[in-house]
Order: C-alpha cells, then sequence, then structure tokens
C-alpha cells in the first residue's frame, strides 16, 4: 500500500516562503532529494510527485487550493491511490511548538489549524499521521493569522532549513520504522538539533 505526504501550504509564489507553508516546503525537498518533479494530478486539484522509501512507494502532494479548503485534495488523492489513515502523513507548521522544534504523532484535535479542519473533515476522522513543524508564537500582538502569511525571518534562514530537513527525515523514518521508534527519535524537549 503507497504512502501519500499532505505538505500543507497555500499555493503560488506569494506564499511560498511563509510559515504556513512549511509543510509544502518538506514534501518540495523529499521530491527535490529524489531527482522528481511535481506534476498536477488528473481530477484532483492537487500537484503530485512519488518516490520511494525502501520498497515503499510515496506520493508527495501539494494542494493547488488555499489551506482552509485543501483537505478535500489529499483525501482525494488518498482515495484514488487507496491510501488508508495509517499511512496518510501530513506536514505541517505549529504555532504551539518553539522555531525549529518537530513532533510527530497520530489523531488528536487540530489546534485552529484551518489546514488540519479542512482535512479531519474530508477525510471524516483525525486518525491521520502529523509531523508537527514549530513555528512559535508571533512577536508581541501580532495576530497568529497574520503571522503565519509572513516569510520567516532573517533570523530563522538557517534554522528552517535545518527544520525542512529533519522534517523530510521524520517522513522516512516512518514509513522505514514506523511511529514509536520515530517518536522516540524526533519528540525532543528543544528545536531541532543545530537551530
Amino acid at each position: 500500500m503507497p504512502w501519500l505526504v499532505a505538505g500543507l501550504g497555500n499555493p503560488g509564489e506569494r506564499y511560498a516562503a511563509t510559515r504556513h507553508n512549511i509543510g509544502a516546503m518538506v514534501a518540495a525537498a523529499l521530491a527535490e532529494a529524489d531527482g522528481q518533479r511535481f506534476r498536477k494530478a488528473r481530477f484532483v486539484p492537487v500537484e503530485s510527485a512519488e518516490i520511494r522509501v525502501g520498497p515503499d512507494r510515496l506520493i508527495l502532494a501539494r494542494s493547488l487550493l488555499y489551506m482552509n479548503e485543501s483537505g478535500p485534495s489529499y483525501a482525494g488523492l488518498a482515495k484514488k491511490f487507496d491510501v488508508d489513515l495509517g499511512h496518510l502523513i501530513a506536514v505541517h507548521d505549529e504555532l504551539d511548538l518553539p522555531f525549529g522544534a518537530i513532533r510527530v504523532k497520530q489523531g488528536g484535535g487540530n489546534n485552529g489549524h484551518n489546514g488540519l479542519k479542512s482535512l479531519q473533515s474530508a477525510l471524516r476522522s483525525p486518525d491521520y499521521l502529523r509531523i508537527r513543524c514549530g513555528i512559535g508564537r508571533p512577536p508581541g500582538r501580532q495576530d497568529p493569522a497574520d503571522f503565519v502569511l509572513d516569510p520567516f525571518g532573517k533570523r530563522e534562514a538557517e534554522g528552517v532549513g535545518v527544520m525542512v530537513q529533519e522534517a523530510a527525515d521524520a517522513v522516512r523514518s516512518l514509513v522505514l520504522v514506523g511511529l514509536a521508534e520515530t517518536q522516540n527519535r524526533f519528540n525532543k524537549p528543544g528545536p531541532a538539533a543545530g537551530v
């Protein structure tokens, strides 16, 4: 059975480098490391690329719809490729984790994240795998909705690359060794190593 990696984000150049697009950045890094390119999927508003991790086939996906309505894109692709919930990995930004931290889990709430709300609604279940990429809380009184749509700051630039690679490694680990071992390796108290 194939795996589906939902790299949550917003489509278009305007949002490409924003905090909300860390999931899409991770999907892009996985494709690039394997020399693959994204192509528009037929009949589903999503672009996808395919890689292998060990013997397993991974479909990397980025929705062509905005975050708050992207769930049906991923659910449609999961249905098309007969991917069950235990093989669907959503990679997304997380305000409640310090910048650079990675956490891996299965199921749980959406914590107000519009992409997760849409995905949960489309799948009719919260029981998919998640790789949560910490972006931290906005400074001062900045609205979190504005903060997530801002590009990463200059001081975060190096750490973003490390976090993207760490999250990509977490995807590979989920496929190769499963949830428990991946959590042991990646769910550390502080930010990702080197951040």
